[in-house]
């Protein structure tokens, strides 16, 4: 694959055109017409646990770019919709690999066109400087598996892609056990994390005393289970596991939930936690802790209007 369009510049869309520059010709489809603007005029400067500027391609719409063989939809949960309304009768060529928090993503894209889909999750991240500049910070991979009109040959093809431009990236047959741990887990850290204020440290994993915020974790992660179970998913990695090794890490992390938080910005909460409360409704499991934290997060939504 030698043209890749990045829809989403943000953090990780940022990390994915930045670096797939690298071996592909890449474009980066943007809501903002500045934000395009100074992708094209100042590149895209990468700098943490790598450091390179990238020159790209940007624009807003996507009659202004090259089409490419491979559509990386990259934007934040709550903006797939409008992403996938704009890509409406376009590319219709193209492999689109959703890579959102949570689940259902490729079931919103496929509203909107025939295209052969991949599903992915991430675990890599960073931080936003500017519309110019990311900080790379973790460098985990993306999981990536077949869905729609896809195969698996499909899936470790983008793999092998990704990786070539110094990203982790490993491909699976069915992505399901991968997705549901990393819903899990998000489904918990970004939560608890958006109430109590707290980056995702020590205290998430703390079990020494009964009031120790590790129980409340835990407890989300037991319900999560417990859907995947219902479900017939078996899960990739035991999402506490995740927890713990991921607060022993040098810092700790600030995840995306509380970020939107602190800027009073709309949540990915439907997207994530909402998700797999409606799994769990569908399936009959009782899951009040998540559908507790689902209420208060959308209580402080409504707080800002």
């Amino acid at each position: 694959m030698r043209r890749v369009c990045v829809a989403g510049a943000g953090v990780i869309g940022s990390l994915f055109a930045a670096h797939l520059s690298r071996v592909a010709e890449v474009s980066a489809l943007t809501r903002r017409e500045e934000h395009a603007r100074a992708l094209r005029e100042q590149g895209l400067r990468v700098t943490g646990r790598a450091d390179f500027l990238a020159r790209i391609d940007a624009a807003t719409s996507p009659l202004e770019l090259p089409e490419p063989e491979l559509l990386i939809v990259a934007c934040k949960g709550t903006d797939l919709e409008s992403a996938a309304e704009r890509l409406e009768g376009h590319w219709p060529d193209a492999i689109v690999m959703t890579v959102q928090n949570g689940i259902g993503a490729g079931d919103v894209i496929a509203r909107y066109g025939a295209w052969r889909l991949l599903t992915s999750v991430t675990f890599m991240s960073g931080t936003r400087h500017a519309d110019t500049h990311v900080e790379y910070v973790l460098d985990t991979a993306t999981w990536i598996g077949p869905a729609r009109g896809t195969t698996p040959e499909d899936a470790r093809r983008v793999a092998e892609l990704i990786a070539s431009s110094g990203l982790e990236a490993e491909a699976f047959d069915d992505l399901r056990p991968a997705q549901w741990s990393k819903l899990i887990f998000n489904a918990t850290v970004n939560t608890v994390a958006a109430l109590t204020g707290l980056p995702h440290d020590a205290h998430f994993a703390a079990l020494a005393e009964p009031s120790d915020l590790g129980f409340l974790v835990r407890g989300l992660i037991d319900e999560g289970k417990a859907v995947a179970a219902a479900a017939g998913v078996p899960l990739r990695e035991d999402p506490w596991e995740m927890n713990v090794l991921a607060t022993k890490r040098g810092s700790a992390h600030y995840p995306s939930m509380l970020e939107d938080v602190e800027a009073h910005r709309r949540t990915e909460i439907d997207t994530i936690t909402g998700a797999l409360v409606r799994e769990a409704h569908r399936l009959g499991v009782p899951v009040p802790l998540h559908e507790t934290m689902e209420r208060l997060i959308k209580a402080k939504e409504a707080s800002w209007q």
